[in-house]
């Protein structure tokens, strides 16, 4: 089975919510890609989409350097929905009018529909919340072009072309904003584009075992398996391809969490009998680090030795041709600027320098996934769920959260904070409601009171975040109660510490981590 064949393309124009109107196609079980707006319509053709979504974006279409895509795109017979920024664009490229608005929509907007089929079919009443986000109108739709629904401030705030599969809404229906929105995308993408449903986990876990078998025959593969949900499902769905044609190695650096190396081996070496190298390199990592204080020092130290560890390792197996990697579709996005290729945001590698430096082929089975789409895939391949729901863990591991010089006994004061900031949020209830929650010990002392002594101890701040996608977070609320918990058992059950805080900053201007 082809899962592309049934496929919805989105042209990115910058909007901050592009990532979510693919992920609200896939929810429909429709694959869907992100490609830049400059994409030529050749090679959409090319591609056999059954549908083209125009992304939002902040840009206005009558700037001289706003984002244009291809003429021709709108003129072929692909069916378009144009989304905020994207009907913008159908009505200026069309031959429309727009225009700065005299009073500009953000938020809540009511919606009055004036036409129900197509777009709003099965829809039961006038009146529908939407979610607007934008500064222009259209004043004047093209030539051929009718109004669906309008607003309080826009005539027409949803418009299609008469006798052609083209459609734009002014309004947000990606967003749980809008909580008719996923409608009108079903609308779209089953109604107009004709599209059905063959994007599941179970398939994709299909046709990627075939795929990885064709491409690496008889050769072997090696895997860094860190004990994450990305490179934990990557060596599973690799180790039901090949067998014992992989190989993966765990490095304990010694920047761990409580027990992950215990975990890790059990799961993989016991539970699902993957061949598993496990290197003990604690004392080579923290000889490394000794005296290094400076975050971007760290980083560079911990992820150099690894690449250096994991060549060693590469070479005691005879017979490596190929490099499986985590890799996820938002890495890939990251690597296409909006711009085009002349203005790359960041070219991604998990693990940096490695394909190169080690000739060998790179394979990565989840470069077509979102985030929970891996965990999906991980729940069909029989991961434990601690796994599969944990929260994000950084590379340099505990190295970045013990702030200012990395020793054992620092380290060691952490992990103990760790555990209990993780077990008390999860005896709450609250734990995949927390993008990541976690200690972290400050590099100064404080004076305190224990018993009839005067103490002066460490300090360990406690940060939990919300977010969708890591690049912009909001501290959580969390209850009082559990925050005089938390703070409670650290300063009783980990010895050394005697004051706890919270850490109420927002990215940005802060980071998640604290290094």
């Amino acid at each position: 089975m082809d899962l592309h064949s049934e496929k919805i393309i989105v042209l990115d124009f910058g909007s901050q919510y592009s990532q979510l109107i693919a992920r609200k196609v896939r929810e429909n079980r429709v694959y869907c890609e992100i490609l830049p707006y400059n994409t030529s319509y050749d090679e959409i053709k090319r591609q056999s989409p059954k549908g083209i979504i125009l992304s939002g974006g902040p840009h206005s279409v009558y700037e001289p350097d706003a984002p244009l895509p291809e003429k021709r795109i709108m003129e072929g017979e692909i069916p378009i929905l144009g989304i905020c920024y994207g009907m913008q664009l159908l009505a200026y490229m069309l031959g429309g009018k727009v225009l700065e608005a005299q009073n500009r929509e953000y938020g809540h907007a009511k919606l009055l529909i004036s036409d129900y089929s197509d777009l709003f079919y099965g829809f039961q009443q006038v009146d529908h919340q939407v979610w607007m986000s934008h500064a222009d109108r259209v004043v004047d739709p093209p030539a051929g072009f009718v109004s669906l629904a309008s607003t309080q401030n826009s005539c027409t705030a949803a418009m299609k072309q008469k006798g052609r599969p083209v459609f734009g809404v002014q309004f947000h229906p990606e967003v749980a904003h809008t909580p008719e929105g996923n409608h009108i995308l079903q609308n779209f993408i089953f109604r107009i584009c004709g599209c059905r449903s063959n994007w599941t986990m179970s398939s994709f876990i299909g046709y990627t075992i075939k795929d990885i078998r064709e491409k690496v025959g008889d050769a072997k593969v090696i895997c860094a398996l860190s004990g994450g949900v990305d490179s934990s499902v990557t060596a599973l769905i690799m180790h039901k391809a090949v067998g014992r044609q992989l190989t993966c190695v765990f490095v304990n650096n010694g920047l761990l969490r409580m027990g992950e190396e215990i975990s890790v081996r059990r799961t993989f070496e016991d539970h699902f009998q993957i061949n598993l190298v496990y290197v003990n390199a604690q004392e080579r990592f923290l000889s490394r680090l000794a005296g290094v204080a400076d975050p971007e020092k760290k980083r560079k130290i911990i992820g150099n030795e690894f690449i250096f560890l994991f060549e060693e390792e590469a070479r005691k197996i005879q017979g490596v041709e190929f490099l499986a990697q985590g890799t996820l579709y938002p890495d890939v996005i990251e690597s296409v600027s909006v711009k085009g290729p002349s203005a790359t945001i960041k070219s991604h590698h998990n693990v940096g320098g490695l394909p190169e430096k080690m000739n060998l082929r790179l394979i990565e089975p989840l470069r077509e996934l979102f985030k929970d789409e891996v965990r999906m895939v991980g729940r069909e391949l029989g991961l434990p769920e601690e796994i599969i729901n944990r929260q994000p863990f950084p590379g340099p591991g505990l190295a970045i959260r013990v702030l200012g010089d990395v020793t054992e006994s620092r380290l060691e004061i952490l992990r103990q904070a760790d555990v209990i900031v993780l077990k008390e949020i999860k005896d709450a209830g609250l734990y995949e409601r927390i993008w990541q929650s976690f200690a972290v010990l400050l590099p100064v002392r404080t004076v305190g009171v224990m018993g009839d002594l005067r103490t002066y101890d460490h300090v360990v701040a406690i940060r939990a975040v919300t977010s969708q996608d890591g690049m912009t977070a909001d501290w959580v609320r969390l209850p009082y109660e559990l925050i005089g918990r938390i703070s409670n058992r650290i300063i009783n059950e980990v010895k050394g510490v005697n004051r706890v805080v919270y850490d109420v900053s927002s990215k940005p201007p802060s980071t998640i981590e604290w290094e």
